[in-house]
This record gives structure tokens, C-alpha cells and sequence, in this order.
């Protein structure tokens, strides 16, 4: 490659790594999906990861699009659920085109409440729904009655209460929280037992002062303190306002968006603007629940890969070793894949820093020519769904994105830029 197309690569890349950085992602508002994004009225679904055809969808997605369809009253059984999602009557499109987010299969219709994140820096905003927990819930693909009566008092009683709360505190900065949580031994894409304190400490007084002997919100109060994943999707949305504002930069080499949707791995790349490259998605490897085992996980799935966009999530496990009683295999492990991450990113966060690395700030920026040259691909740390849908979750783990999203980004960008 030419020294001048380096040189304008390297500035570029420069200019999305202040970008991502110097982002300043504020909670600013939870409403319904319908009331904030365009185009969500009437029959439309958004779900994780790259596009993807009703027909081609793995069975967790297709699960999970058949729970949404009966949240919202569309079909009155499973099976009618089921046949109105294959008859091209609903539009189904990714979270991704709609400045949104969530884990898993990421699973958003219009009568869901999103929390509503602004990057304070450079104006943007993003999305993403309200965690259900662990165990039986949508985003795994699980269905039945007990999932849909979960989903239904989350929208009734969590969202509102939030919504009402923050009316009282004023716009919440999550960016701190991310910093204070991570020099507490989160990693804030699966381990958030300091994130989630954190801000309920923030939210408490407010609680309070909305009259906690309301045995609704004493409810909603307990809900969040005992599911510490509640923070995933604060977190998820203040990654995906930190990327968006580093995206359509020319010559940037940077990756902006890694998602995936049970089927395929898609990135973007900052100077590619909206262009998806994808490959098939690998099986995660990890631990298992008690009577599931590798056969049955379903291939790689969900929108939570926007920590790893920006420097956290697997990228910071060194800052959060514990977290390997929940994916399994050994600290030492962590610890390596965190280090190896240097080898493929731009740079090295301010904020965002590992004590076990002496304060080093974590590897942030994805290059896709780092990637192809040292054939190292990002490593992603999840949950596992069950390959078969309605189950739910079964483990969870580690995988690594497919190199070959990555060449063909690079092919394109040789072809587009002329730098070949």
C-alpha cells in the first residue's frame, strides 16, 4: 500500500479514535419504541445483528420474533404467530438501521420501552430495550406463558417507573459508571454486578421520592437490584451512540458496527459507511448449564458485540477475571485474550483502563488491516442460545468474529479507495 493512502488512512483512523473516546453517553429519557423510532409504527420488528430473511433465521430468532408477535397481539397462538411472521406481512429489519441495539436475538417491537441514550459530544442518539434477566426470557429464544407475562410486566411496570424516576434525576451520564464499574471488576458486556449498583445507588433517591411503599415500585426497585444484567442494555446503548459518531469517516480503516444475528457475523467499517461484510457465524465455546453440552448451542448471536467496537466487553476481560465462573475456562485465558486485542485495535482508551495492565487503557478501535495482517480476530465473550429456539439460554462463553468479514471489508475498501 502506498505511503500517501497510509498516511491518510492513519488520520482518518485518528479522527475515529477521538470520536470514539471522547464520547459522553447520557441517559436522557426511556419511552416507548413507537414514540421514538421512526418507522416503528404498525407490524415492524427489529432484531440483532446484520440482515437477515425470515426463512434463513436460526430457531432462537425465529423464537423469539414469534414471542414479540404475541406480546404485541398480533396472533392469539403460537402458530399463528408463527405463519403471520412467514407470510411477509411484517417487516422485519435490523436494530443496527435504526441507531438501536440489544443482546441476543435483540428483539425490539413498538410496544416495548427503550431506553434513550445521547452522545452528549456529538448529539447522536441510540437504543435499546429493557433486560429481562437470566434464565427463561426472549432474547434466548425461550417461549411460553411465563416469558410473555415477564415481558409484559417489564414494559407495564419497569419502563414507566423508569421513565418517571428520571423525570426526577435529570439525564444520568453512563460513561463514569462504565469507568467506575470496570476499575471494579466488570468488563461491561457480561459481568455488571458494579455497573448495575452503581446506577441504582444513582436511581435510589428518586425511587424514594416517587413513594417507594408503592408495592409497584418497591417491585421494580427489587427487579433491578437482583438482576445485575439490568446495566448490559444501558451499557449497549451508550457503545452504540459512542460508535455511530465515528461511522462515514473516508480512508478509516476503523470498524464501527460487529453484530450478529444466529446465522451471520456482519462489521462495518468507518470509511465504508453503511456497507455490511458477513460470514457465516461460529459456534461459541463455554460452560454449559447442567444437561446441555457443545451440540447444543445455536452459531453466534446479537448486538452486544458494540462493547467490543469500542474497547470493552471481551477486550477488557483482564479487568474483570472473576468473570470466568460465568463463561467459563481460567483467568490466565482472560487475561491473554485481552492482551492479544492490542495487536489488532488503533489505539488505547483514556478512560477506559485495566489495572492488571498497570493502567493501560483497554484496546479500542478494530482495524480491519491490523486483522488481516496478523490474521487475529476479535474475540467476543456471550451467552449461548439453544440451536433448537423456545429453550432459552443453555451457557456461555467465548468466540471469535470470522476473519473473512474482515478480508472482504479490506476488498472493498482496496476497490473503493484505490489504495490496493
Amino acid at each position: 500500500m502506498k505511503h500517501a493512502a497510509l498516511s491518510r488512512i492513519r488520520k482518518a483512523n485518528e479522527l475515529v479514535f477521538e470520536r470514539i473516546v471522547n464520547a459522553d453517553p447520557v441517559l436522557f429519557d426511556v419511552r416507548r419504541a413507537a414514540a421514538t423510532i421512526p418507522g416503528m409504527r404498525g407490524r415492524v420488528i427489529l432484531y440483532a445483528g446484520p440482515p437477515i430473511r425470515w426463512s434463513r433465521m436460526s430457531e432462537p430468532m425465529k423464537a423469539a420474533i414469534t414471542g414479540a408477535i404475541l406480546f404485541e397481539r398480533w396472533a392469539s397462538s403460537t402458530q399463528e404467530a408463527q405463519a403471520l411472521a412467514a407470510s411477509g406481512s411484517i417487516e422485519f429489519s435490523p436494530t443496527h438501521h435504526h441507531q438501536a441495539v440489544g443482546p441476543m436475538a435483540g428483539i425490539i417491537s413498538p410496544s416495548m420501552y427503550l431506553l434513550c441514550v445521547r452522545n452528549a459530544t456529538h448529539g447522536n442518539v441510540a437504543f435499546s430495550n429493557l433486560n429481562e434477566g437470566l434464565g427463561r426470557v426472549l432474547r434466548f429464544g425461550a417461549l411460553g406463558p411465563d416469558v410473555l407475562s415477564h415481558l409484559r410486566w417489564l414494559n407495564e411496570w419497569v419502563g414507566p417507573v423508569l421513565k418517571s424516576s428520571l423525570v426526577l434525576s435529570g439525564p444520568i451520564s453512563l460513561k463514569p459508571i462504565m469507568v467506575e464499574a470496570m476499575r471494579r471488576g466488570d468488563e461491561c458486556h457480561n459481568r455488571h454486578l458494579a455497573g448495575n449498583k452503581l446506577f441504582i445507588d444513582l436511581l435510589r433517591p428518586y425511587l424514594i421520592k416517587m413513594g417507594m411503599k408503592r408495592i409497584g415500585v418497591n417491585k421494580v426497585l427489587e427487579y433491578i437490584e437482583g438482576n445485575y444484567y439490568f446495566f448490559l442494555n444501558l451499557s449497549l446503548a451508550a457503545c452504540k451512540c459512542t460508535a455511530d459518531a465515528a461511522k462515514s469517516i473516508p480512508y478509516s480503516t476503523i470498524v464501527w458496527a460487529l453484530a450478529r444475528n444466529g446465522y451471520e457475523t456482519g462489521i462495518r467499517v468507518s470509511g465504508l459507511d453503511d456497507a455490511w461484510f458477513t460470514s457465516e457465524s461460529a459456534v461459541p465455546t463455554g460452560r454449559f448449564f447442567k444437561g446441555f453440552a457443545q451440540e447444543h448451542a445455536n452459531p453466534d448471536m446479537g448486538d452486544s458485540t458494540i462493547t467490543e467496537t469500542v474497547g470493552i466487553g471481551a477486550f477488557a476481560m483482564a479487568a474483570a477475571p472473576e468473570i470466568v465462573s460465568y463463561l467459563g475456562g481460567r483467568s490466565d485465558d482472560v487475561i491473554d485474550r485481552s492482551r492479544e486485542m492490542y495487536d489488532i485495535t488503533f489505539g488505547e482508551h483514556r478512560d477506559f483502563r485495566i489495572a492488571q495492565f498497570g493502567d493501560r487503557g483497554t484496546p479500542t478501535g478494530i482495524d480491519i488491516l491490523k486483522v488481516c495482517e496478523t490474521g487475529i480476530t476479535p474475540i467476543i465473550n456471550t451467552g449461548i442460545a439453544h440451536r433448537d429456539g423456545s429453550i432459552g439460554q443453555i451457557g456461555a462463553g467465548y468466540v471469535n468474529a470470522p476473519r473473512a468479514c474482515f478480508e472482504a471489508a479490506l476488498d472493498a475498501f482496496e476497490r473503493r479507495y484505490g489504495v490496493i
